[in-house]
């Protein structure tokens, strides 16, 4: 019996408030690591644990978490134009509010070095392709931001032109790459600005085809092609651009092998070839990139994502559920936090531990609270507006000519939309839209 057909359990994969929570759990577990991981050098360097990447672990969480459910919000509706929508609505409010607070206390904590300070790195932040052309984001985290949406560009132009159900193809022939960019690329071989003003212009003509229906599959590939250009010629590390991706589709191969329309053997062959990627890169030069620390840290956020489905559909603590829900958030917010309160508290590495630890306290505190407000009053209400203008957006909106894409599993989305209507207000923006890894 092949894989895909001895899948354990009955599709669809999505429809049931506890099946969804276990995504949002998973989202809290790896925005508090990457807390934790920006928190404790420091606050609590002697807590650090360097037997594997608290950070790194974290984003690959997000990333499956994205892999996952992105392709299938997507094949779910068959509507790019709504996907995009609630999309911007989702990630752009947050983003540019952070943007515009950290620039406006500039004059008392500058911005990061990292970024350039001409046009190009306005045109980087407008499509959030930050990393993959080469510029720092004005908040340290946001470089993660680029490959979630490389992976939207990839995602649509495949899921029109028919390639999206091969996930698990897409996620070996992204791993193989990082394993050969890695041989060959130390860095980025084309460099300056000119990488983000021409993305910059390319994703704003080709979304805009998109969104429109003039040429939206002509669109949709011209985005691909450049995200995946940006991800393999102009990022600051290429080999890293390419796992991150290989990680992404391996999410969606578990989706499709859940759903018993995929096997289930590429994700074992992407995780070798992810695990080896920086055994002979030329650019590798970080500790968490050493061959035991990589190993364990992605064994570990492949072990969490395993546990997250197991169980699935049981009562999870709330409080995790909670962190998922406000991990865009707590993502975005807390390493600018973790700065100002730096700049308040003083060097705190060589205080006594007790204190190291009220200390951490507060600013845990602090995070948690602000990253709650902003959800409230910021995240919430914007996509509670995308999601409103999205469902208006839906039928008849395959405009230029072109014909409207099928929904995946007809029969399945009607069941799905019963349960739908069960479903908590905590974890419904998971069957409406998809969530992001932040």
């Amino acid at each position: 019996m092949s894989a895909a057909t001895s899948s354990p359990v009955s599709p669809p994969a999505l429809t049931s408030a506890g099946r969804l929570a276990w995504l949002d759990a998973l989202r809290g577990i790896g925005a508090l690591a990457v807390v934790a991981e920006h928190m404790l050098p420091w606050f609590l360097p002697s807590l650090r644990p360097y037997w594997f990447s608290l950070g790194v672990y974290g984003i690959l969480v997000f990333f499956l978490v994205s892999g996952y459910i992105i392709p299938a919000s997507l094949e779910r509706h068959g509507d790019v134009r709504a996907f995009w929508i609630s999309r911007f609505f989702r990630l752009y409010p947050l983003y540019l509010a952070v943007i515009a607070v950290v620039l406006a206390l500039s004059w008392w904590a500058p911005v990061r070095e990292a970024v350039v300070r001409d046009g190009s790195a306005v045109a980087a932040h407008a499509t959030m392709l930050l990393d993959v052309v080469g510029i720092g984001g004005v908040a340290d985290t946001m470089w993660t931001l680029s490959y979630e949406m490389v992976f939207y560009l990839v995602v649509t132009a495949l899921f029109l032109t028919r390639g999206h159900e091969r996930s698990g193809t897409w996620a070996i022939v992204f791993a193989v790459a990082a394993v050969l960019v890695g041989l060959v690329a130390s860095g980025a071989v084309f460099g300056g600005g000119w990488p983000a003003y021409v993305s910059c212009a390319v994703f704003v003509l080709g979304l805009t085809g998109v969104l429109t229906g003039r040429l939206r599959r002509l669109s949709a590939c011209a985005l691909g092609v450049m995200a995946v250009a940006c991800l393999l010629l102009s990022s600051r590390v290429p080999w890293l651009g390419a796992a991150v991706l290989a990680v992404m589709f391996a999410g969606t191969a578990i989706y499709r092998w859940e759903r018993g329309t995929g096997p289930l053997w590429p994700v074992a062959v992407t995780g070798a070839l992810v695990v080896i990627a920086p055994v002979w890169a030329i650019e590798s030069g970080w500790w968490w990139v050493q061959a035991d620390v990589w190993l364990t840290t992605i064994l570990l956020a492949a072990a969490t994502f395993a546990g997250g489905m197991a169980l699935r559909g049981r009562r999870l603590p709330r409080i995790l559920v909670w962190f998922g829900l406000i991990s865009y958030s707590l993502y975005l917010v807390h390493h600018p936090l973790l700065r100002y309160f730096v700049l308040f508290s003083g060097d705190l590495r060589g205080e006594p531990l007790a204190y190291q630890l009220v200390m951490s306290a507060a600013a845990l505190a602090l995070i948690i609270a602000v990253s709650a407000v902003t959800y409230r009053f910021v995240e919430k209400p914007m996509q509670d507006l995308g999601r409103r203008i999205s469902r208006r957006c839906r039928g008849g909106l395959q405009g230029g000519g072109e014909v409207r894409v099928p929904r995946e599993g007809a029969g399945d989305d009607r069941v799905l939309r019963h349960e739908e209507r069960q479903v908590t207000h905590r974890v419904s923006d998971h069957v409406d839209q998809g969530e992001s890894s932040g």
